[in-house]
C-alpha cells in the first residue's frame, strides 16, 4: 500500500508530489498522457505541430501520436483546450503567476466587496499569502523580462489614467510588469538572435524566442529543472523525483506515465465513504492495473475530476459534482501600428492591468501562426458583413468579429507590428456550467464527459464585466498609439476553467471542505483548477492552485500522517538551486 497516489501530473498534482515526498512519503504520481524527457529532440517550435487539437503534440491524448484525441462532448460548439501529459497544461502557458484579487475570499471587507461573486473561498487572503511566497520562492516566480510590446501596453494603460502596482496584492485599478514562472535572461540570453551564442551555460534563462505556447526548451543544452519556463515539468516534477537528494528524509516520487486511472476505489465505514486506492490502465499495452493508498489525490482538472467521480460512482449528495465550470470569458482586442512593437518576440505575456471586481487584461505576443488563428475566432461574425446579432459598440473601430480581405492581408503583413490584449473578465460560478457523463459511445476509459457551458446565458455581471475590461482594452490601445483597434468577440474558448469541484464553508454548494477534502469521501482531496472556489477576480488560476496544493499537502501530513505544518516553519527550497541542479544532473532528467 502507497502513502498517497495523486492522479495527473498538470499544474497542481506535482506540487502536492513534491511537497509530500519532501517529507518522506512513498507517492505515486500517476499522468494518463506521455511524458517528453528530452522535448528538445521531441518538440519542436512549427505551431501546427504543436498545437493542432487532434495530432500535436500538445493534444488531449495518449502519446502515440497516431492514435485518436480523447474526446469530450461540447455540444455548444466551443473549443476545450486541454493538453495531457506530464505538466500538462502549464507545457504551454505562458507562466503568468499573478495572485488572486484579495475579494474572492472570505473576511474581505474592501470598499468594492459587493463588486465580487459571492461564493468565495473558506479562508481569508491573508492565510493563503505563506503558500503564495511558498510557491513564488519554489519555482520561482519573478518579474517578468520585457521588451518593446511591453513599453506600449504601459503607455497605453498610463495614457487611460492607471496607476503602477508596485506590489503583489491586487487592491486598485493600475497595471504593472507580469508576475512570471520564466527565468530572467541572463549571458547572451536576450542580446543576440544567433542561436549559436543561446546555448547553456552561456545563456541563461529567457532567449526571448517568441514560442512558449510550443513548449520551452530554451535554453538549449540545460539541465531540465533551469529551462526558462517553469512549467511543473520543468519545476516540480524533477524536485519531486529527486526529494532524496536536496529534502533532509525525502523520499523520491514514482512517476508513471501513459497511465490512464479509470476508477476510484472506496469501501463503506459505517456511514463514511473512504477511498482506499485507484484502478488504472496501460495506454500503450492495456493491461489493467489496482494500486492502494491511505490518501488519494484527485489533480486531473476541471472536466477530467468531475468525470472520474462520476465514472467512480462516488457519492453527490448536493449535486455539485461537475458544477460552477467558470471560465474568464476570453476576449481578444487588437492594435495596429505603424511602427514596431516587437510582438512576437521574447516572454509572451510580461505585462497587465487589473480591475477589482471586473477582470484585468495580458498583453500576449503571438507567433505568426497562432496571430492568425486568433484573429479567425469570433462569435460575431465578419466586420462590416453580419454580426450574429451580437451588435456591440465600444471604443473599438466599428463593429466586432472577424477581419475580412484586403484589410485581413493589411493587419497580417507584418505581426510586430500588431499589439494584442487578452481580455480576462472575472465571471459568476453558475450552476448551469456543468460536467455531466455523455450519453454517447465511451471509449476505453469509460464513459466521456459532456461538458455543458451556457456561454450565451451567462450572468449580468459577467457579461457587464466582460464588456467593460473589452472597452478599456480598446481604450488602452488608442492611449498606446495604435492607428485601429479590433475587437473580435471570441466565442467560448475553455482554458482558464475553475471551480467543478469547487471548495466552500456552504455544503449546500461545495464539494471540498477548506482543507480540499472532499466532503463526501474521507481521505479523497481534490489539488487541481476544479478546487479553486471561483474565478480569482480574473487573475490567472494556476499560481492560487499551486498555493492552495501546497496547502492540501500539509493538510494531509498534518491529519493523516501525524506530521507538523512547515509553511512559514522553514525556508522552500527553489527548484533551480545548487542541489536541485546537481540531482537533476547527475540522475538524467
Amino acid at each position: 500500500m502507497r502513502d498517497v497516489i495523486v492522479i495527473g501530473a498538470g499544474g497542481g498534482g506535482p506540487v502536492v508530489a513534491k511537497e509530500l515526498a519532501a517529507h518522506g512519503l512513498d507517492v505515486l504520481l500517476l499522468e494518463a498522457g506521455p511524458w517528453y524527457r528530452d522535448p528538445e529532440r521531441e518538440w519542436s517550435k512549427f505551431e501546427h505541430d504543436a498545437n493542432d487539437p487532434l495530432t500535436g503534440y500538445f493534444r488531449y491524448g495518449p502519446s502515440e501520436r497516431s492514435k485518436p484525441a480523447w474526446f469530450r462532448e461540447t455540444p455548444q460548439n466551443s473549443y476545450l483546450w486541454q493538453v495531457a501529459g506530464v505538466g500538462g497544461t502549464t507545457q504551454h502557458y505562458y507562466g503568468n503567476c499573478p495572485r488572486a484579487q484579495p475579494g474572492v475570499f472570505e473576511g474581505y471587507q474592501g470598499p468594492d466587496a459587493g463588486a465580487f461573486d459571492s461564493r468565495r473561498f473558506p479562508l481569508t487572503y491573508q492565510e493563503l499569502v505563506p503558500y503564495y511566497e511558498w510557491v513564488e520562492a519554489t519555482l520561482p516566480v519573478q518579474t517578468a523580462a520585457m521588451g518593446t510590446k511591453e513599453q506600449l501596453f504601459f503607455e497605453g494603460a498610463q495614457g487611460i489614467g492607471l496607476p503602477v502596482n508596485t506590489t503583489k496584492d491586487i487592491t486598485e485599478s493600475s497595471f504593472r510588469p507580469q508576475e512570471n514562472a520564466i527565468l530572467q535572461p541572463g549571458g547572451t540570453a536576450g542580446t543576440t538572435s544567433d542561436s549559436s551564442r543561446l546555448l547553456y551555460p552561456q545563456a541563461t534563462g529567457c532567449t526571448f524566442c517568441g514560442y512558449c505556447f510550443e513548449g520551452c526548451v530554451e535554453p538549449r543544452r540545460a539541465p531540465r529543472n533551469l529551462k526558462a519556463k517553469r512549467s511543473t515539468d520543468n519545476s516540480y516534477v524533477p524536485m519531486a523525483l529527486t526529494a532524496d537528494a536536496w529534502a533532509p528524509g525525502g523520499r523520491p516520487v514514482t512517476l508513471l506515465a501513459d497511465a490512464y486511472v479509470d476508477e476510484i476505489l472506496y469501501e463503506r465505514r459505517g456511514s463514511s465513504t473512504v477511498a482506499r486506492g485507484v484502478r488504472w490502465h496501460d495506454t500503450n499495452t492495456g493491461e489493467a492495473q489496482t494500486e492502494t493508498a491511505r490518501v488519494v489525490v484527485m489533480a486531473g482538472g476541471c472536466t477530467e475530476d468531475p468525470r472520474l467521480w462520476q465514472n467512480s460512482g462516488l457519492p453527490d449528495p448536493n449535486g455539485w459534482v461537475g458544477r460552477g465550470y467558470t471560465d474568464h470569458y476570453f476576449d481578444w482586442v487588437i492594435g495596429v501600428f505603424d511602427e514596431y512593437t516587437g510582438s512576437s518576440k521574447g516572454v509572451g505575456s510580461s505585462a497587465r492591468c487589473d480591475f477589482p471586481g471586473h477582470g484585468g487584461l495580458e498583453n500576449v505576443g503571438l507567433p505568426p501562426a497562432l496571430q492568425a488563428f486568433s484573429m479567425a475566432f469570433s462569435e460575431s461574425g465578419i466586420q462590416g458583413h453580419y454580426d450574429n446579432g451580437r451588435g456591440f459598440r465600444g471604443s473599438w473601430d466599428g463593429t466586432t468579429g472577424r477581419v475580412p480581405g484586403d484589410e485581413l492581408k493589411d493587419v497580417l503583413a507584418d505581426v510586430n507590428k500588431l499589439l494584442n490584449v487578452l481580455v480576462i473578465s472575472d465571471d459568476d460560478v453558475e450552476a448551469q456550467n456543468r460536467v455531466v457523463r455523455s450519453a454517447l459511445p465511451g471509449d476505453e476509459q469509460g464513459p466521456i464527459p459532456k461538458v455543458i457551458f451556457k456561454h450565451r446565458r451567462r450572468s449580468a455581471r459577467t457579461l457587464a464585466n466582460r464588456e467593460y475590461c473589452a472597452d478599456q482594452a480598446a481604450r488602452l490601445l488608442r492611449a498606446a498609439g495604435a492607428r485601429k483597434v479590433i475587437r473580435l468577440d471570441w466565442p467560448p474558448l475553455i482554458l482558464h476553467v475553475q471551480s467543478t469541484m469547487r471548495m466552500g464553508s456552504d455544503p449546500r454548494h461545495s464539494v471540498l471542505d477548506e482543507t480540499a477534502e472532499a466532503r463526501f469521501v474521507e481521505r479523497l482531496f481534490i489539488a487541481s483548477n476544479a478546487a479553486l472556489a471561483n474565478a480569482l477576480g480574473g487573475p490567472n488560476p494556476t499560481l492560487t492552485t499551486q498555493a492552495l496544493a501546497t496547502r492540501t499537502a500539509e493538510r494531509i501530513v498534518q491529519k493523516y500522517f501525524g506530521g507538523d505544518p512547515w509553511v512559514g516553519a522553514v525556508t522552500p527550497t527553489s527548484s533551480i538551486d545548487d542541489a536541485a541542479t546537481q540531482a537533476v544532473t547527475d540522475r538524467g532528467l
